[in-house]
């Protein structure tokens, strides 16, 4: 699914209009339409009064017209205009026209002096003030109207965009005016600040209406930001040939692990196998051994000639795929290995953890990184790697440019963890929880990236798939175990109803 700018958004609007062809006051009417309907279905009885705080724009214009179909479905609804510059967006005006002759509503036209009504918790906020039309912070009245919804009791839903959140970038805005929404009921498309973090106080809980925006349309709309749907995996998930033997499913390496740190390795290899690859080999030191081949007696180990860390790695021309970093430590011997490996080995690497955390240390070795190789830095990672962001946006692009720049895949791990493709592209992932936030939940997504790789997937496959299928998985767990219970185990053990969830 495409992601829109604000700008896109408006023109996407616009060519509805032009080409369905529809008035804009009738498809306003439209997803005035899914609001309300949303709206009902969440709060079915009616245990408190509606306030809809309505803008003087098309935002404004739709909160009108679902004040008074609120009003007509029987709920006791109030609505103020905020008309303080006297000028109306006609399709604002045609709705305050139209909710002036609903019967039993209530409209509130202020232009000067306003008082904040009295709201308990079992009353519900509309906040329609501003959409996707915004481009600077708010201020004023308005600033002040924010501030006070916000401390209100009330329950809030925003029309399309919390008032005063910005479609993209929110680095310079001021938090303290915007509206904090508990529910958003956006328009047609997701837009971008919905799944950066520092806007999650703004958002609260999403929900995406279909109003019946061109397809035509959006289809016609270049654009870089994708949510990652499952439909689209469900078509790239491979189906097993009933001959397949382990050495036609692929053959990973995994490098990793180090003394103490042994359990990055285990939760590595258990994640790769329980991903699909036929055959997987884990280098680590001799300090690893036992532990590792208790745990994981399906796994093959290749033992280094040191004692407690890596120091070198062998031939990798046999592997299909290969993942170095889990556990492996920042040793200037491991550092050394890393660096042989980058430039010995034919293909893309997959690479986390440490191996990202030596290659920040000397950033020359990071023109050693093959090409199409996936990293997959949680955001201080990255940071480290290619520098400082004030923000998650601009950390976002740095990411990209990153990717585009040196032609590799970086996925940028959190909540809606992003792929940043070398063609630029910004894939968001849905799927996973509050509850990965756990100690080894990045070494289980390496596991299973790797075993992709080594599988046939393509590196941009193997990334996209990889982290939707980690995800769910976890999605699986804490559904299961709660987010509070989950473990890195309970995600591996879960990645074998998320393959089935996806094929069936």
């Amino acid at each position: 699914m495409k992601i829109l700018t604000g700008g896109q958004f408006r023109e996407l609007d616009r060519y509805t209009i032009e080409h369905e062809p529809i008035a804009s006051i009738d498809l306003m009417e439209r997803a005035s339409r899914a609001v309300t309907d949303a709206i009902l279905r969440r709060w079915p009885t009616a245990d408190g009064r509606i306030v809809v705080f309505a803008g003087p724009g098309g935002n404004g214009g739709d909160g009108l017209a679902v004040a008074r179909m609120l009003t007509e479905a029987g709920r006791i609804t109030t609505t103020y205009l905020f008309n303080v510059g006297g000028k109306l967006n006609a399709d604002c005006e045609t709705n305050r026209e139209r909710l002036r002759q609903t019967s039993d509503a209530t409209l509130i036209e202020v232009t000067s002096e306003f008082v904040f009504p009295d709201l308990g918790s079992q009353d519900i906020i509309v906040d329609a003030l501003f959409g996707t039309g915004l481009s600077r912070p708010l201020s004023g009245g308005f600033a002040v109207l924010a501030k006070r919804i916000n401390s209100s009791r009330a329950q809030i839903v925003s029309i399309d965009m919390p008032s005063g959140l910005m479609c993209e970038d929110n680095s310079y805005n001021d938090s303290g005016q915007v509206i904090r929404a508990n529910v958003t009921l956006t328009l047609g498309c997701p837009k971008l600040a919905f799944f950066l973090p520092e806007n999650e106080r703004f958002v609260g809980d999403l929900e995406i209406l279909d109003i019946g925006l061109s397809h035509e349309g959006l289809n016609g709309l270049k654009a870089y930001l994708w949510l990652t749907e499952e439909s689209e995996l469900r078509g790239l998930l491979r189906r097993r040939p009933r001959f397949a033997h382990k050495g036609t499913v692929g053959h990973a390496l995994l490098v990793a692990g180090s003394r103490g740190m042994t359990g990055a390795a285990i939760l590595s290899a258990r994640a790769a196998l329980r991903s699909g690859v036929g055959k997987l080999t884990v280098h680590v030191p001799h300090a690893c051994l036992d532990v590792l081949q208790v745990s994981v007696p399906e796994a093959v180990v290749d033992i280094d000639l040191d004692s407690n860390i890596t120091t070198s790695v062998g031939d990798t021309g046999s592997f299909q795929a290969v993942g170095i970093g889990p556990g492996l430590g920042r040793n200037r011997h491991s550092a050394a290995a890393l660096v042989g490996l980058m430039k010995r080995h034919e293909g893309p690497l997959v690479l986390d953890a440490d191996a990202l955390n030596i290659l920040a240390e000397e950033k020359v070795w990071q023109d050693l990184i093959p090409r199409e190789s996936i990293l997959t830095p949680h955001p201080l990672e990255f940071d480290r790697l290619a520098g400082y962001s004030l923000s998650a946006f601009e950390r976002m692009n740095r990411a990209r440019d990153y990717a585009v720049a040196r032609g590799v895949f970086v996925v940028l791990k959190g909540h809606y963890t992003q792929v940043c493709t070398p063609a630029g592209d910004v894939l968001i992932n849905p799927t996973g929880n509050a509850g990965m936030a756990t100690a080894g939940s990045g070494d289980v997504l390496t596991g299973v990236i790797t075993s992709l790789l080594a599988q046939g997937y393509l590196p941009i496959e193997a990334a996209q798939l990889g982290v939707y299928i980690h995800g769910l998985a976890g999605d699986l767990g804490a559904a299961a175990l709660s987010e509070e219970g989950l473990i890195a185990s309970d995600i591996i053990n879960h990645l074998p109803q998320a393959f089935r969830h996806l094929k069936d």
